[in-house]
């Protein structure tokens, strides 16, 4: 019984693992690269704040996200 036990812990485990992935954006605005890697967006009143995986943080005054691309990795701000 243990063995079996030990089994299905592995094996949920190891669909618990293959099933995350770690989606990061590229920052577009006026069709030009302003920040990368972004892992956190959100929009506050005409504001836009990007974050990376490592905790940098960009904020984008007057602007509000028009496209989330997620086979891409493309979030397209616009200026407002």
């Amino acid at each position: 019984m243990a063995f079996k036990s030990n089994f299905i812990t592995k094996l949920t485990l190891n669909i618990v693992v293959v099933g995350i992935r770690m989606c990061e954006f590229v920052v577009i605005l006026n069709r030009e690269t302003v920040f990368k890697d972004a892992v956190y967006a959100k929009m506050e009143s005409n504001n836009v704040i990007v974050r990376d995986v490592l905790g940098e943080s960009k904020e984008f005054k007057n602007c509000k996200i028009i496209e989330v691309d997620v086979n891409s990795t493309r979030l397209v701000l616009s200026s407002v």
